[in-house]
């Protein structure tokens, strides 16, 4: 085999389609960010084979671990070149979903893919991360960045996340003593998080024309790009203060109320949501309106203004609202036998 020397190796790969300078340019800010989210539990620096993380502080621990992705809403981003919130979107949705069952999270890792790696690109993406790590006090400690060109088109982002929290096991939040009479609680939600993207890029036809996200809607008071990349919203702080009177917790994402609210429900009961308790934002509205879209499918997909549910019960309302003054009462548990676990109609 011909020796090559180590420019002309490097040269070969470029033409390829993968440039290692760029890749270790993106690593190097990467690391210099994801260190500020460090906590004295990290072990190490960035850049090993793995990530280590010293766990304390914890009696009889259950860990609790989640990965998801921005979906289809990172085309949103690409089209408006704004990729700090999406970020912040990946964090946010992942520490919901473990605190759901009481967890607190302690590290998050990312993968980051693309057909041309770009590092300011990936450096918007970080910082968005890192941000949102150290709100939740949650050490970004790894990740990997990785230039698929064949994989994915020059322009193309994969974004995906994952964490893993802790919660003693005593405290673990599982919705087991739920029962009828038991109250459903809503938290706003944002916007439309990291769902239904899909949906809305082929109603308003943004990759065909992205000049679309430019267009002011009055009822919104903003673009159409400026109201769907408004970041996932993150419950972890707010609801910190009140999980000791929570049954169960649901955080609305694909599938919407119908679909994430029996994952937490005993087969004894159902959930009956109150139409009208809850005002339903413009942004929904207006899908609906411009797709001509059917209330019930527009339930199953988005979250229709309501983030994250509670189930608490009736002792235990005033509390948590004293505490919380946007938490609304949005409907109550009842008891069914039925497949059907969620109900939306007048109150009984």
């Amino acid at each position: 085999m011909e020796n090559l020397d180590k420019d002309e190796l490097n040269l070969g790969y470029r033409e390829a389609g993968v440039d290692r300078d760029a890749s270790n340019l993106a690593k190097f800010r990467i690391s210099q960010v994801a260190r500020s989210t460090f906590s004295p539990d990290v072990i190490g620096e960035i850049g090993g084979f793995g990530s280590l993380y010293k766990l304390q502080g914890f009696k009889s621990p259950v860990l609790v671990s989640h990965t998801d992705s921005v979906g289809t809403k990172i085309r949103i981003g690409a089209s408006l070149g704004r990729y700090e919130s999406l970020g912040l979107d990946i964090v946010h949705h992942c520490v919901n979903d473990i605190f759901t069952c009481g967890a607190r999270p302690l590290f998050f890792l990312d993968y980051i893919a693309m057909g041309r790696l770009v590092p300011d690109r990936v450096a918007s993406l970080i910082d968005g991360m890192a941000a949102a790590c150290r709100t939740v006090g949650c050490s970004l400690i790894g990740g990997e960045t990785a230039e698929m060109p064949g994989i994915y088109q020059d322009d193309d982002t994969e974004l995906v996340g994952f964490v893993v929290g802790a919660v003693e096991q005593d405290k673990l939040i599982d919705g087991s003593n739920i029962v009828a009479g038991d109250v459903l609680l809503g938290l706003p939600s944002s916007g439309l998080h990291t769902n239904g993207f899909s949906l809305v890029r082929r109603i308003f036809e943004t990759d065909r024309n992205p000049s679309n996200l430019y267009e002011e809607i009055t009822e919104l008071g903003c673009t159409l790009g400026e109201a769907l990349l408004v970041p996932h919203r993150c419950y972890y702080p707010l609801l910190l203060p009140v999980v000791q009177h929570v049954k169960a917790m649901a955080h609305i994402t694909g599938g919407g109320l119908l679909e994430n609210v029996p994952r937490v429900l005993p087969n004894t009961v159902a959930a009956h949501f109150w139409e009208n308790s809850w005002d339903i934002p413009q942004l929904f509205k207006l899908i609906q309106h411009r797709g001509n879209v059917s209330s019930a499918e527009m339930y199953r997909v988005f979250n229709m203004g309501i983030g994250m549910v509670l189930i608490v019960d009736s002792e235990s309302v005033v509390s948590v609202q004293s505490l919380l003054s946007e938490v609304k009462v949005i409907g109550t548990i009842v008891e069914s036998n039925d497949a059907e676990k969620v109900r939306i109609g007048v109150p009984r």
